[in-house]
């Protein structure tokens, strides 16, 4: 039989609060450090201009993020296309420069009524994974398919908030992968890989 075993319980004195004390404000915690990079990268940033209000709260906090992670804002060169469908040619092309280290693409796919949104959606994240494997440089993306989006104050407030946190993830992401290709790489290198 299993019995839990307790402390008794000790009967603390009441104290009495000062209203004139104000108690001490925990102190935030330290920004996180992240690792830096041993060589300089170099990113391409392509963003669609339809719904140009809500997809630039991406590339606002992918900015702010990334630097938090060692790659200053002069190190991203941003581009922009119409809308999403055009993303994946302007990747390839900026891949095959050899200038940039990755590409992150942001863009907002939504249902127009005149085509499935969903083949739209699905033809650009193809083509964007296509793009990292025949060129080697990692394509990260941030183009949203939602399933409803109306033109409406709401939901254009609601997609400028998520668009922050994906602004967020994808510098993350991309930032991590930067550093586990340079790993990668220095492994090939040296002769260590399997």
């Amino acid at each position: 039989m299993n019995q839990m075993l307790q402390e008794p319980e000790v009967q603390s004195p009441p104290q009495t609060v000062e209203m004139s004390h104000v108690p001490d404000v925990p102190e935030r915690p330290p920004a996180p450090m992240h690792p830096r990079f041993v060589k300089p990268q170099r990113i391409a940033f392509v963003q669609s201009s339809w719904h140009r209000d809500v997809v630039e709260e991406c590339r606002i906090a992918f900015l702010e993020e990334i630097e938090a992670r060692h790659i200053t804002r002069a190190q991203v060169d941003l581009f922009e296309v119409p809308g999403s469908f055009e993303i994946p040619l302007h990747a390839q092309l900026l891949a095959k420069t050899r200038r940039y280290t990755a590409i992150v693409a942001a863009g907002l796919v939504v249902d127009g009524g005149i085509y499935r949104h969903e083949f739209v959606a699905d033809t650009v994240i193809k083509a964007l994974m296509d793009v990292q494997l025949k060129t080697e440089v990692p394509v990260f993306s941030a183009v949203l398919t939602p399933q409803q989006f109306h033109e409406s104050a709401v939901h254009h407030d609601f997609f400028r908030k998520h668009f922050v946190i994906k602004g967020i993830e994808v510098a993350e992401a991309c930032a991590n992968t930067l550093h586990s290709l340079e790993r990668l790489r220095g492994q090939v290198a040296a002769g260590i890989g399997g």
